[in-house]
């Protein structure tokens, strides 16, 4: 097993809490931003002020959510039904009964074209969260390919970069955990290329706790007490006692940057409040459900509401579903893909999600509000894996060709499907856009038009070329 790359693993001393365990400091600024351009904003039309990406890790079955296909013969389809919904000529699962009562808010893009040539996870990722195809390291590395430097940015680092800092929430928040487990660190995730600075703050949580969230970075720890933290004497000791523990080469100023914000957040009351999500009230917590999942939705409403621009919420597997399933417990279902999605996963979504959607929109904030559920993959149209015993084991395998993603708010009309599949879902028939197209739609919704940045000599260049934004949407 070949070691992580550019030190994204590397352990810090107990001294460095200022550090985040993903908190940015994870690799060598490589740019700068250009100056952003105002945004070209038609009349009438509203930007988005944030967006929470709600990620399915493991990859989630298109074709048993949201493109089923009821006249494809039964090894395609599978046993579950289509069910109407309140968007004239939309169906949904028969298993997402509350997102079918929020079928109008939908805007389900079903031709998303994902096709990778490693066909794993990383690379499902690293195209899905960035827009760019995994070059050919992912081919030579397999597992082995962790974050680099040079990657290309995290779609919510680029938004963090032109959109104006937060004076204590930083720009771009993850959750409720960083995929994987190290030392298969998932590459797409970080700023990368643009500078660590934009990395997003991570934030932790549990399925034993879900109503409790911590930042690992803003953990006291060592000697630090709150006094002293409080003295800016000691404080600044104790922050050049980290950044001679820490094992990068990041520039003063980025340092500088990150110790800014590392302080802010240590400082500010507003920050431990924001993620207070056992402050709600306990039936609309019921509503999303009190699972690890259901609260980081409850809690990216919150930092809606604390106007964070870009919210993550990576699905936390449960592993006492890896046997079922024959995955890590997520959506990766190689074996027993129906009962796997009937039992656990679709209803645990179907709830959570949906309370979002009716969250914001009572509050008056989904206008505003860009949601946007992905993942690394879809799902093998055709039943049988043979990792688990083909047919018999009927689970689907991964499925990189074709995926659906669903868009929710951010100025969109609502009630819309874009693009089509082939009879079996396997290949975008109608209309075939890729991953960059999906990431433009991101950055056309919050004004971000202007992704330009400039690397260390100064010299400009594009985060994403690729592509361009669904604009029919809105």
């Amino acid at each position: 097993m070949s070691s992580p790359h550019n030190g994204i693993n590397t352990p810090l001393s107990r001294r460095s809490f200022l550090v985040a365990s993903g908190m940015g400091l994870a690799g060598t600024a490589r740019g700068t931003t250009a100056p952003a351009a105002a945004a070209n904003v038609p009349q009438g039309r509203k930007l988005a002020k944030s967006t929470i990406l709600f990620f399915l890790c493991g990859g989630s079955s298109h074709i048993d959510m949201w493109d089923l296909k009821p006249k494809a013969p039964i090894e395609y389809r599978g046993p579950f039904a289509p069910i109407a919904t309140t968007a004239p000529g939309i169906e949904l699962s028969e298993h997402l009964p509350l997102l079918a009562q929020q079928a109008h808010h939908l805007n389900i893009v079903r031709s998303v074209g994902a096709t990778v040539n490693t066909n794993d996870h990383h690379g499902g990722y690293y195209h899905n969260l960035t827009g760019h195809a995994p070059d050919i390291t992912f081919v030579t590395l397999g597992n082995n390919r962790t974050p680099v430097a040079d990657d290309w940015p995290f779609m919510g680092s680029v938004v963090a970069a032109k959109k104006p800092a937060r004076p204590q929430l930083p720009s771009a928040i993850t959750l409720p955990h960083k995929p994987s487990r190290a030392p298969y660190t998932r590459p797409g995730q970080f700023a990368a290329r643009i500078g660590p600075e934009f990395d997003p703050l991570y934030i932790n949580g549990s399925h034993k706790n879900p109503l409790e969230f911590h930042a690992p970075s803003l953990v006291l720890e060592g000697d630090v007490s709150p006094e002293r933290l409080t003295n800016r004497r000691e404080l600044l000791s104790t922050v050049d006692a980290a950044r001679r523990d820490f094992e990068t080469n990041a520039s003063p100023k980025t340092w500088s940057n990150q110790q800014k914000r590392a302080v802010n957040l240590l400082l500010s009351s507003s920050t431990t409040e924001a993620f207070n999500v056992a402050a709600e009230p306990a039936a609309l917590r019921e509503r999303y459900g009190e699972t690890i999942n259901g609260m980081s939705l409850l809690l990216a409403r919150r930092l809606v509401e604390a106007e964070v621009p870009f919210i993550t919420v990576f699905w936390k597997g449960d592993t006492a579903l890896n046997k079922k399933c024959k995955s890590a417990g997520s959506w990766d279902t190689h074996g027993n893909n129906f009962n796997c999605l009937k039992e656990n996963l679709l209803p645990e979504f179907d709830r959570g999600f949906s309370a979002l959607i009716e969250d914001l929109s009572d509050r008056g904030l989904l206008d505003e509000t860009l949601l946007l559920v992905s993942s690394e993959m879809g799902r093998t149209p055709k039943i049988g894996d043979r990792r688990s015993g083909g047919v018999a084991g009927a689970g689907r395998d991964h499925w990189t060709h074709c995926l659906s993603n669903v868009f929710a708010g951010g100025g969109m009309s609502g009630g819309q499907v874009y693009g089509a599949t082939d009879r079996f879902a396997q290949f975008p028939a109608d209309r075939p856009v890729t991953p960059a197209h999906i990431a433009k739609t991101v950055y056309h919704a919050m004004g971000v038009d202007d992704i330009e940045f400039q690397d260390r000599e100064g010299r400009p260049y594009n985060a994403l070329p690729d592509g361009y934004p669904l604009t029919e949407l809105f």
